[in-house]
């Protein structure tokens, strides 16, 4: 009787088998020490073999002429054992190569898919962050025309600073990914913020800071400077995302400068949410880190909290926007630069994701 083959009769891949490139690996592995233990089994038999082989022959010598007919089966018994070991040699030769090549590739698809994985991670954290960024250079050139903002430097009297402040202090109250809001005058002195009870730099100067000169000499309501993220004293030395826009006579656009609004966006808060909610490679992630590094490769935000603004990491980027690496201990490291949002060009930083050996 026949038996028909069907389909339930024929075993499915397991989920890890369907699922992890890595089992291509450890497959071949398995295949090479399968592969060296039974062409060393067949090496020992066919050695027990030639023994054999050689006491038959000699037996055969010592009976003389009636053990010629077995010396002929010896000696025949010798040569299908050295054709055999002749043969296990070739093939443990042709096989060695094949199973490298295999293990080779197999790592290769493997690094690709991981790496891959790990560059669209590295991307979708720096978009997050481009995107963030973005609304808070909206929200620095609205808020410089705000009229309580204008009116605390058209005329900075008492009552003029008082509302200013307590203008600020309503957005602040909305907006909770700020430290503090600043107005400050045409000679860099801070004359009106948002939390001045937690926060007191009423007077302090910031004239000599990149995003205030920067403000200043911008051309229109449409232009806003930024600056690196670094730690503010005055802000209990917290790291921050300072973005600032002039103060324009009027709110107008090309308004006589008066001034500067500078917004101090709560960085430590917000990016750590960012790389601590990348979705690290299951299984691995105590041994990855997401990053976000800025324009020289400084870490600017670390999954594990380490590094902040001390460490320098140096991308092997080649020229590339995106991709990824193994450096000579095996670490894996994917990488993607800011692709910017609408009409924030970002500032050069990279998402960046990494990976350690095991061990």
């Amino acid at each position: 009787m026949t038996v028909m083959a069907t389909a339930s009769s024929v075993p499915e891949p397991t989920t890890e088998e369907t699922l992890d490139p890595e089992r291509i690996i450890s497959l071949t592995a398995e295949v090479r020490t399968t592969m060296i233990e039974k062409i060393a089994e067949i090496r020992a038999v066919t050695g027990r073999t030639r023994i054999l082989a050689l006491n038959a022959l000699i037996e055969s010598a010592r009976a003389g002429e009636t053990g010629k007919g077995f010396a002929v089966v010896a000696g025949e018994v010798k040569g299908v054992s050295d054709e055999i070991a002749q043969i296990a040699g070739t093939l443990q030769s042709e096989l060695s190569a094949r199973v490298e090549a295999l293990e080779r590739i197999g790592r290769g698809i493997v690094d690709q898919l991981r790496g891959q994985r790990m560059v669209d991670l590295a991307l979708n954290a720096v978009e997050l962050i481009d995107r963030n960024l973005f609304e808070r250079t909206c929200d620095v050139r609205w808020w410089a025309t705000d009229s309580a903002v204008v009116d605390c430097l058209s005329a900075p009297d008492g009552p003029a600073k008082a509302f200013a402040s307590k203008r600020l202090g309503v957005i602040l109250a909305a907006y909770t990914v700020y430290l503090d809001l600043w107005i400050c005058d045409g000679e860099g002195r801070v004359i009106a913020s948002g939390r001045p009870d937690r926060y007191p730099v009423h007077g302090q100067s910031v004239a000599a800071t990149g995003w205030f000169r920067d403000a200043l000499a911008t051309k229109s309501g449409d232009d806003y400077a930024v600056a690196d993220i670094t730690r503010v004293a005055s802000l209990d030395d917290q790291p921050v995302a300072t973005y600032a826009a002039a103060i324009r006579e009027g709110g107008l656009p090309h308004g006589r400068v008066l001034g500067v609004l500078g917004i101090h966006f709560d960085w430590g808060a917000q990016a750590r949410a960012i790389v601590e909610g990348v979705r690290l490679p299951e299984g691995d992630s105590w041994r990855s880190r997401a990053l976000l590094l800025d324009a020289k490769g400084r870490v600017i935000a670390a999954s594990d909290g380490k590094g902040l603004l001390s460490e320098q990491i140096s991308l092997k980027t080649e020229g590339r926007t995106s991709g990824h690496y193994r450096l000579g201990d095996g670490t894996l490291v994917g990488f993607h630069r800011t692709p910017g949002y609408e009409t924030y060009d970002g500032l050069g930083w990279y998402g960046c994701v990494v990976q350690y050996p095991i061990g």
